[in-house]
């Protein structure tokens, strides 16, 4: 039979194809990879052979910081790790941004003033029922020997000598920190407040019934009380404040209108004093210290029902003139006076709606440090505190250098350097 030569060169051509595509597999996917050559072409792979893809890509290696080898000595050690762009470095002092805080206790600081040396400042713990007096680095020494368990209210005279404490079961005592001595207050006596000269108190007598509730005063050993006004069921909007000019012994509100009220002032004489408008409710106030400015806040729905701060005269012939709105929202017992024309304010950053009405609930948010100019109106951020606290309460010290505050975030007394 003759060969089919047709045939035998196309199967000798198919062999020939499949060896070189067979080749051309190998070549590109299954050749054994070529180890890399230098000093460390070798280091830490088995074999010569490269880790399979995939394998420690892009994991920092742990355990060798700034040059050091894995559990050996830290040579080569380079500069330190650069700051992230955009991370704040906190002042020493307060200059506007973020600023160092100290915790100068460790426990809840209940109702802190500034002692009467004007640098210092007392508190009362009530972990230990004692209270202290603390220096701006944190020295602490008992104000006395006495304990106090579970005092609720404190109100302090002007020389911090002596004290109103208030319990949960209603007693009241007068308590002398110079002599170590206390008498008690009848238990239907509240909100406190003491004359200029620490030897007299204003408060409400409230008995049982309307006709039994006034606005009275007495020595502050709780003899020689008198009736000023009848309150009847309007003690909720009378506030006793003893003025630090002495003029004025109390206020009491009345409805305007809608969203403002009349605020009336009340003397020991039965003096007939001007009236001024507060331009809404859930009034909070503070004396200048020469007792001529109110400092108050209030809420309305001008201002979406959030706290607001206001100036006004409240001296004399004078009272209501200058009324200012400081632009700033916040409430008063956040803000205490440095001076006579400088506040110190702490501001939340942020307000929710209705927060004047529910503070108790919607009083969060961290707050910043503002300083306000009375005599320009100018007001100026100087610090916001590291550790975003919630500032409740805070003091100036009479040196101008420090600025204790309490947060309401852990109850702490914290210091705030200005200089």
């Amino acid at each position: 039979m003759p060969f089919n030569w047709k045939r035998i060169l196309l199967l000798i051509g198919f062999i020939a194809s499949v060896i070189v595509i067979g080749y051309l597999l190998y070549f590109l996917f299954l050749k054994p990879a070529i180890p890399p050559s230098g000093p460390n072409a070798n280091a830490n792979l088995p074999g010569g052979v490269l880790p399979p893809a995939g394998t420690n890509v892009n994991i920092p290696t742990a355990g060798n910081v700034n040059g050091a080898l894995p559990g050996g000595a830290n040579v080569n050690v380079g500069p330190p790790e650069a700051v992230s762009p955009g991370t704040q470095i906190a002042s020493l002092t307060a200059s506007g941004g973020l600023t160092q805080t100290t915790a100068l206790t460790t426990a809840k600081a209940y109702q802190p003033t500034l002692a009467a040396d004007g640098n210092n400042a007392v508190y009362y713990d009530k972990t230990t029922g004692r209270f202290y007096k603390i220096t701006p680095d944190g020295k602490t020494s008992p104000l006395s020997d006495k304990v106090f368990f579970e005092v609720e209210n404190i109100t302090w005279s002007p020389n911090k000598e002596k004290a109103v404490l208030e319990y949960p079961d209603g007693a009241n005592i007068v308590y002398d920190f110079t002599t170590d001595k206390q008498v008690t207050l009848p238990s239907h006596w509240r909100d406190f407040s003491f004359s200029p000269n620490n030897q007299q108190l204003v408060l409400k007598s409230l008995g049982a019934d309307a006709e039994n509730r006034w606005l009275a005063v007495a020595n502050a050993d709780g003899s020689q009380a008198q009736k000023i006004e009848h309150l009847g069921d309007k003690d909720a909007t009378v506030y006793p404040d003893w003025s630090p000019n002495n003029q004025i012994i109390a206020m009491y509100s009345e409805d305007k209108d809608f969203d403002r009220q009349n605020l009336f002032f009340v003397g020991l004489n039965n003096e007939n004093f001007e009236l001024t408008v507060i331009e809404g409710r859930g009034f909070q106030e503070q004396w200048s210290t020469k007792g001529d400015r109110l400092l108050y806040s209030v809420y309305s729905s001008a201002s979406d029902y959030k706290p607001t701060l206001w100036i006004v005269e409240a001296q004399g012939e004078q009272i209501g003139q200058n009324r200012r709105d400081l632009r700033l929202q916040t409430w008063a017992d956040k803000c205490t006076f440095s001076d006579n024309d400088t506040i110190y304010c702490a501001v939340p950053k942020n307000l929710q709606t209705g927060a004047g009405i529910f503070s108790t609930d919607l009083n969060d948010s961290p707050t910043d440090i503002y300083k306000i100019d009375l005599k320009t109106g100018f007001k100026t951020k100087i610090a916001a505190p590291e550790g975003n606290h919630n500032i409740d309460q805070i003091i100036i010290t009479q040196n101008g250098n420090d600025l204790y505050f309490t947060s309401k975030t852990d109850g702490r007394l914290y210091n705030i350097r200005l200089r």
